[in-house]
């Protein structure tokens, strides 16, 4: 949704267009069509509160990364050792009070900050390779199944429904 609002403000986008590039991004991104005929008369994007209130969509991935370098790094500090899908803080002190510390401080560092105190140091920077270590052994597990698959969808007209 972003792309399609970063594409607008920038010009990419004319107001001839919104619907259409709209359905277009959903294909490429999401392999959705329409499910009934759409015309450039339509807004559909005007459906999601966030274009309404102008209201940034980005910000639900980067926590989403964060939440997962959180995760780590306070499976760290209970000092987990195994696979991090495997990892369960209750009941530990160390990771409960390395959280709270944490979380005391809300707003009052920037984020960075925060990031680099519950990492212990080890950086300050936004890292989804903890998201990725997480998730290791499902995209193993779906890499041996779609093996000799094909990935993606076919092209539709995007402003009408397939007949299929």
């Amino acid at each position: 949704m972003d792309i399609w609002r970063w594409k607008v403000f920038n010009g990419e986008i004319s107001e001839d267009e919104m619907n259409s590039e709209w359905w277009n991004m959903r294909l490429k991104y999401q392999g959705l069509c329409p499910p009934v005929k759409r015309t450039e008369e339509d807004l559909d994007v005007a459906s999601k509160y966030h274009t309404i209130a102008d209201s940034s969509y980005i910000s639900y991935f980067v926590a989403d990364i964060i939440q997962f370098q959180f995760h780590k790094a306070l499976c760290d500090a209970a000092d987990h050792r195994g696979p991090l899908h495997k990892c369960d803080i209750y009941k530990s002190r160390k990771a409960g009070k390395l959280l709270s510390d944490v979380m005391h401080l809300g707003s009052s560092v920037p984020w960075e900050k925060a990031i680099q105190m519950i990492t212990g140091g080890k950086t300050s920077k936004m890292d989804a390779k903890p998201l990725l270590e997480y998730f290791e052994p499902l995209i193993k597990w779906l890499q041996e199944q779609n093996k000799n698959e094909t990935i993606g969808w076919e092209n539709c007209s995007v402003m009408e429904c397939s007949q299929s």
